[in-house]
């Protein structure tokens, strides 16, 4: 147990000395370009899956007749 607690301990100063963190504002900016991003990537992954969605309706509503 004590090997963990070094562990944890260790990785914290680590993180705390050793780390050069970026400015709040650019974590912030970087933050919204990349949830906009997310979001305009969901959005175009749903339109090309519904636009095979109906293509292959199509396709098989044809086949079947």
């Amino acid at each position: 147990m004590a090997k963990v607690f070094n562990y944890i301990s260790d990785a914290f100063t680590e993180l705390k000395s050793n780390v050069t963190w970026s400015p709040w504002s650019e974590v912030q900016r970087y933050t919204i370009i990349v949830a906009i991003f997310a979001i305009l990537f969901s959005l175009a992954t749903w339109g090309v899956d519904t636009v095979f969605g109906r293509a292959l309706g199509v396709f098989y509503n044809w086949a079947r007749a």
